[in-house]
C-alpha cells in the first residue's frame, strides 16, 4: 500500500512574502524594549505632551447618559461619522485659509480611517496592481514604500533638492519611461508636502503649483493622480504658511489629500482621514468596507469633540511650542557636537519631528553597518538608516545619511544622544 506523504508548510501569498521583514516593526520593537538607549530613531509622539485629561473628559462628557453612550458605542459608517466628518471639512477650511463652501467638496468626498496610513494603504489597493508605478522623492517615507512594496508596485524615486521633488526631474523621468513604452503603467505620484518623513523638506510653493501642472499632461492613457501626505502640516514652528497641493487643484479630481491626528493629538485614537475624488472616494468605500465597517467610532467622537470645543487647537499651540524646542536642541547639538566633522551636513526642517543628516561617504549607516552596530551596542543611540527612504533599486539612494527625530526624548536626552551618536562618527573615520 502507498502511504501518502503531506506537507505541513503553509502556501502564503505573494503579498504576505512581500510585507516580510518591515523596518518599522523592527525600530518600533527596538525602541519600546531598548529604555536605556536613547532613541533618535522612533517617530513617535512625546507622551508627555499626549492629551490625557482632555481625553478623559471628553469620554466623560460623550457618555453623560445611556442614549449618548449607546450611540457612541455602536457601529459608525464606513466613510466615518458624518457630523465628525463636516467638523474635518471645517478644520481643513481653516488650514487653507477659506470657508467650507469654498472647497469645491463635500462630506460624500471625505473617509475617516484608522490614521493616514490606512488611508495609504487603501489607495496603493484601489490604484495598484503588480508591475505599476508610484513616483516618490528620493528619499521619502519608508513605510509607504513597504506599502507599495506589499501590493507589488515598482517604486521611482525623483531628486530632491533643498525644496523638494525636483520637477525637472520629475518630467525628466516621466519621458524615460514613455520612451520605454511604461507610461501607461505611472499611476500614481506620491508627495510628502510639509516637513517629509524623513527630510524634513517641505515641497515650495511654485512646486505645488507645478506637479498639478504635471500630472495633467502627463495624463495620456489615464488620469495621473497626486497622493498629498500632509501628516506633519500642523506641526509647524517657522516659515511661511502654504496652501496644500490638493488647494492647487482646481479640478478637484487630482490630488489625494491624506490627513492625521496622529502626530496633532494622539496615535492611541487612530484617527485619520483622506480628501478624495469622488471616483476614488466611491472605490476606497468599498474596499474600506470589506475590511472594518468603518473606523471605531467612540474614537471618532472623542476627536468631534475637541474639535468643537476648541480645545484641540489650544492643545495644537502647547505641542508645537514643546516641539519647536526640541528641534531647537537638536540643531543646536548638531552645531555642537557634528560642526567640526568634514563631511557632515544636515538639513534645518521648520517643522515636523525630524532632522536628516549626510555623513562622509566613507561612513555607510545602514543596519549592518559599523556606524550603526557601535552607536547602538557601544554609546547607546539609535536613528533610521537613510538608505531604507529609498526604493532598494534607486540610483539615487544613498547609503551615508540618517534620520534624526526629536520626538520622544527631552532637549537634554536629545543633547546627549547627538553627542554620542557624533562620538560613533568620529570612531568610523578614525578607524577608517
Amino acid at each position: 500500500m502507498t502511504v501518502a506523504t503531506t506537507s505541513n508548510e503553509i502556501a502564503f501569498s505573494q503579498r504576505r512574502h512581500r510585507a516580510a521583514r518591515q523596518s518599522i516593526s523592527y525600530l518600533m520593537q527596538q525602541g519600546i524594549e531598548n529604555r536605556d538607549v536613547i532613541s533618535l530613531a522612533a517617530g513617535f509622539v512625546d507622551e508627555a505632551t499626549l492629551p490625557v485629561q482632555l481625553v478623559r473628559d471628553s469620554i466623560g462628557n460623550i457618555l453623560t447618559d445611556d442614549p449618548a453612550g449607546h450611540h457612541v458605542l455602536q457601529y459608525s459608517t464606513t466613510a466615518g461619522d458624518r457630523d465628525l466628518r463636516g467638523l474635518l471639512l471645517e478644520h481643513l477650511a481653516g488650514l487653507e485659509q477659506t470657508d467650507v463652501s469654498s472647497l469645491g467638496v463635500n462630506v460624500d468626498d471625505v473617509v475617516v480611517t484608522a490614521g493616514s496610513q490606512q488611508i495609504l494603504q487603501h489607495v496603493a489597493d484601489v490604484l495598484l496592481d503588480p508591475g505599476d508605478i508610484c513616483l516618490v522623492a528620493g528619499p521619502t517615507y519608508f513605510v509607504f514604500l513597504s506599502t507599495l512594496n506589499a501590493v507589488g508596485a515598482r517604486t521611482i524615486a525623483i531628486e530632491t533638492d533643498e525644496h523638494g521633488m525636483r520637477m525637472d526631474a520629475l518630467e525628466a523621468t516621466l519621458e524615460q519611461l514613455e520612451q520605454s513604452g511604461e507610461l501607461q503603467r505611472v499611476k500614481l505620484i506620491y508627495l510628502v508636502s510639509w516637513f517629509e518623513n524623513p527630510s524634513g523638506l517641505t515641497l515650495s510653493l511654485d512646486r505645488r503649483r507645478q506637479v498639478i501642472d504635471i500630472a495633467e499632461s502627463w495624463s495620456k492613457h489615464h488620469r495621473l493622480l497626486i497622493l498629498e501626505d500632509t501628516a506633519y502640516r500642523e506641526l509647524q514652528y517657522d516659515g511661511e504658511t502654504l496652501p496644500s497641493v490638493w488647494s492647487c487643484d482646481d479640478s478637484r479630481e487630482r490630488v489625494i489629500l491624506a490627513q492625521t491626528f496622529s502626530k496633532s493629538f494622539s496615535p492611541g485614537l487612530r484617527v485619520g482621514y483622506g480628501v478624495l475624488p469622488s471616483d476614488i472616494a466611491a472605490a476606497i468605500h468599498d474596499v474600506k468596507g470589506n475590511l472594518d465597517f468603518g473606523s471605531a467610532n467612540l474614537n471618532q467622537q472623542i476627536l468631534a469633540s475637541v474639535l468643537r470645543s476648541g480645545a484641540y487647537a489650544q492643545h495644537l499651540d502647547e505641542l508645537r511650542q514643546a516641539y519647536r524646542g526640541k528641534r531647537d536642541a537638536m540643531l543646536a547639538a548638531a552645531d555642537r557636537y557634528f560642526g567640526d566633522i568634514p563631511g557632515v551636513s544636515w538639513h534645518h526642517p521648520e517643522g515636523g519631528l525630524y532632522v536628516w543628516m549626510t555623513l562622509p561617504e566613507s561612513v555607510a549607516s545602514g543596519f549592518d553597518s559599523r556606524l550603526f552596530d557601535r552607536a547602538a551596542s557601544t554609546e547607546g543611540v539609535m536613528f533610521v538608516p537613510g538608505e531604507i527612504c529609498y526604493p532598494d533599486d534607486s540610483d539615487i539612494r544613498q547609503l551615508n545619511q540618517m534620520r534624526l527625530s526629536f520626538g520622544v526624548e527631552t532637549p537634554e536626552t536629545i543633547d546627549a544622544g547627538m553627542q554620542r551618536l557624533a562620538s560613533a562618527t568620529r570612531w568610523c573615520l578614525d578607524d577608517s
